[in-house]
């Protein structure tokens, strides 16, 4: 299955196979070949291949799909097509057509149209074409049996999509040249495209004939071949389109378009997302989601399964060693945890929402104006979207960004964003120390995004990763009712995946940690102030004491955060909990002061990743010394910033001016220096995002 981003391909993907997918409106989401087997026939297998625009790769998404469907392991192309936007649609359709391979085109949304009073006679664009043409709709559950069908059906296109002739003609004289047939690759040579070019294994007698018969070409149609077949099969689409597609009424501004001129307009685009997003922050964490949460925590992990767990240790007679394995260590640990999923599923059931809806797409191109400003395209904030989820798919979304230097950077910032491991921190953070303000959560998620911003002008100013800017050219869906099975199938999924990490990284994690802190070196049973735990703990501690953090405990939970960010909480769990009695809010209030628990927040949010993230990270760099650079200036970035708001903020409570507050100034003016300097190497860029 081959289509455009937003046609529906993954959609139509899930429906034949009865996966799982995530479907998302921006293009980036399947950055792999997906393999499934359609549901009435297991002997079909259907490949979902990463949304194109057209065969002429610049992304490793694109190269995917291209050396795919160059490979000849499949039987049929089935063609997944917007009908909403035809023409646009169908140029990668005259290539797959092009390949000589059997194709049916899959009209999608045609149920849109009939809203729009415009028809598309489908016998007539099967009859243009020489494929077959099935009408479905991947949102209503409509023509998957005809598709199927007509699959098994499909021979070879039986008509040759012909364009001007004197285009033709220099084609004709290619494959005389160079004794090639297939269209493709005859187009493909013409444009000099250079893997084809490679495949062709051409003589340097052949390659020169090949450019002089181009070069005469572009002198007769004064223009340069890359546009020269553009412009011919968009003068071929636009021919056909208007012989197949009727319109009884002229343009006019639909709903979408109308709900677009308030929520992308330079006026009030940023300041609404901007209240969109806090908004879902106080339902998520200080409202809906904090009553399943206090629930969790207070009654099911407080009381029940403790006293449940203690009364089945007492009638089996275990060992008070075990015994506190088991309550201070797993329950304690893992049960600080667990007990943030209320929260969890109810956030990702909001920005479930808002993405299947159409508008997170709208973000995205809201803020391509402000990254534009600062050297980056709004493309590199739609991995930043996906790596609220989780930060893993997140980089690897980066994929999509054919510029390998704004790739580089935005691998390096995409992790700023807070994702559903971080929200356990967030929450914790909030609920014990900011109960009554409502701007604490949602502060964390503009800070990441503020991050982004700052880190990826100074990183654009650097000689490693400076220039000119990625364009941006994005299709905007139109805004629907979201179906509430993705929107609860995409919350559930975020929910079982931080349960799954509950119950085996997080569940290792505080085993291990319990030991820490139940024995001292000489494995004697010890207080946890007098373990090998807090040894360690208070080595590393006076690195961290100029963020405000002055108890061991901080310091560890920070580093056992790189195994699951989750981890943090579960640790500060499993230690606070060794104190009868103490519950970790009360805890944390004990511990930290408003600002030091910001801090906290702060460093942790915007530090390294988890080790499944930084290995991602790894693979997406392609080498260690990137991920060695990545991993720093995230680290460092996130302890300067927080260094600098704890010293100042201190300064500015208690009124004293010390050596911590002269170096913050310092490191301040040092990073208003990177942040303002000129350019170590600029280039002109595009200054609009192009709105489809």
């Amino acid at each position: 299955m081959v289509g455009n981003p937003n046609s529906g391909k993954t959609s139509t993907f899930n429906i034949l196979t009865g996966s799982n997918q995530y479907v998302g409106n921006w293009p980036g989401v399947t950055v792999a070949r997906k393999s499934g087997k359609y549901t009435k026939d297991k002997t079909i297998a259907i490949q979902d291949l990463p949304g194109i625009y057209s065969l002429s790769p610049f992304t490793p998404e694109e190269k995917v799909t291209r050396d795919y469907l160059l490979s000849d392991d499949y039987d049929v192309v089935i063609n997944i097509v917007d009908a909403t936007n035809i023409e646009r649609n169908l140029y990668l359709t005259t290539q797959l057509i092009e390949i000589g391979k059997p194709v049916v085109l899959a009209l999608n949304m045609t149920d849109l149209l009939e809203r729009n009073n415009i028809s598309i006679d489908i016998e007539k664009l099967s009859y243009a074409l020489g494929i077959p043409v099935i009408n479905i709709s991947a949102l209503k559950n409509k023509g998957f049996d005809a598709l199927i069908a007509a699959s098994k059906k499909a021979v070879n296109p039986e008509v040759v999509l012909s364009f001007d002739e004197r285009f033709e003609a220099s084609i004709a004289e290619i494959s005389a040249v160079t004794t090639i047939e297939n269209r493709f690759s005859l187009i493909k040579l013409f444009e000099k495209d250079a893997e084809m070019t490679q495949l062709a294994h051409l003589s340097p007698a052949q390659e020169k004939e090949v450019t002089e018969i181009v070069t005469i070409t572009e002198k007769i149609f004064l223009d340069d071949r890359q546009s020269i077949v553009v412009n011919e099969r968009y003068q071929y689409l636009t021919t056909m389109v208007a012989m197949v597609e009727s319109k009884s009424q002229g343009i006019r501004l639909n709903f979408s378009d109308k709900i677009d001129s308030f929520v992308t307009s330079r006026i009030f685009g940023l300041p609404f997302f901007l209240f969109v997003m806090w908004a879902v922050y106080y339902i998520s964490i200080q409202t809906v989601g904090i009553s399943g949460t206090d629930w969790v925590n207070d009654v099911l992990f407080g009381e029940l399964v403790p006293g449940i767990a203690q009364k089945i240790l007492d009638f089996l007679h275990i060992a008070p060693i075990a015994q506190s394995l088991v309550l201070d260590g797993i329950i304690s640990g893992v049960g600080a945890v667990l007990g943030f999923i209320p929260q969890i599923f109810v956030l990702f059931i909001c920005l479930g929402v808002l993405e299947d809806s159409g508008y997170m797409s709208r973000v995205a191109f809201v803020m391509d104006r402000i990254f534009r400003r600062f050297g980056l395209s709004g493309k590199s904030f739609i991995p930043m979207l996906i790596a609220t989820g989780c930060g893993i798919p997140g980089v690897m979304a980066s994929r999509t960004i054919e510029n390998e230097r704004d790739r580089r950077i935005t691998i390096m910032v995409t992790t700023f964003m807070p994702c559903s491991a971080k929200l356990p921190v967030i929450a914790l953070v909030a609920g014990a120390l900011f109960p009554h303000n409502s701007l604490i959560a949602p502060s964390a998620y503009f800070v990441g995004i503020l991050t982004i911003i700052i880190s990826g002008i100074m990183l654009k100013k650097t000689k490693m990763l400076g220039g000119s800017v990625t364009p941006f050219i994005m299709e905007l869906p139109n805004y629907h009712l979201p179906k509430w099975s993705n929107v609860l199938r995409y919350a559930f999924d975020k929910g079982i995946s931080f349960i799954k990490r509950a119950g085996t990284i997080i569940l290792a994690a505080t085993i291990l940690l319990w030991f820490l802190q139940t024995f001292d070196f000489h494995l004697h049973v010890v207080e946890t102030d007098k373990s090998i735990l807090a040894d360690i703990g208070r080595v590393i501690m006076p690195v961290f004491l100029p963020l405000g953090w002055t108890s061991w405990q901080a310091t560890v939970s920070t580093f056992t955060g790189l195994l699951a960010k989750e981890t943090l909480v579960s640790t500060m769990g499993v230690l606070y909990h060794a104190k009868p009695g103490v519950e970790l809010e009360t805890a944390m209030q004990h511990n930290f002061t408003q600002l030091s628990a910001y801090t906290l927040l702060l460093f942790n949010l915007l530090c390294a990743p988890c080790f499944a993230a930084i290995g991602a990270i790894y693979r997406e760099m392609g080498t260690a010394k990137w991920t060695g650079i990545a991993v720093g200036f995230q680290c460092g970035i996130a302890y300067a910033i927080s260094f600098i708001v704890f010293q100042l903020g201190s300064s500015i409570a208690t009124g004293r001016v010390d050596i911590g507050t002269v170096l913050a100034v310092v490191t301040l003016a040092i990073g208003c220096y990177y942040l303002f300097k000129k350019p170590t190497y600029l280039t002109p860029s595009l200054k609009e995002s192009v709105n489809v």
